[in-house]
């Protein structure tokens, strides 16, 4: 039975580079070692993928009932960083002017699937 699990995370304020860069680690890798990779990494976006990587197997989990993650070898089949809105400020700036801020923001989806087909 071939089931594939997504999870999204919408509007994460944080730019779409930095996530990518975290994100470029673990496409490919195995569900638990990239679990493994995220937690013991010093980047602030890998907080926030790590939680919804382990959302995503456990929505695996709730497609394949009676099916153990560990024993199926889950892979991170596809991970993908959109850039999401732009919050937009303005900064001051000498002699009367002003500088505009972009605060970016971003949309992951990770891809979950079995590597036993």
């Amino acid at each position: 039975m071939k089931s594939v699990a997504i999870a999204k995370l919408n509007d994460c304020p944080t730019s779409p580079r930095k996530m990518r860069l975290v994100a470029d680690t673990v496409r490919g890798m195995g569900a638990f070692q990239a679990l493994n990779v995220l937690k013991f990494s010093s980047r602030e976006a890998s907080i926030r993928l790590e939680k919804l990587l382990r959302s995503a197997i456990a929505n695996w989990e709730a497609k394949n009932e009676g099916q153990r993650p560990e024993e199926s070898d889950l892979i991170v089949r596809d991970i993908f960083v959109d850039g999401g809105r732009m919050l937009k400020r303005l900064q001051t700036a000498p002699q009367g002017r002003a500088h505009r801020i972009r605060k970016r923001s971003n949309h992951v989806t990770i891809i979950v699937d079995s590597a036993k087909n």
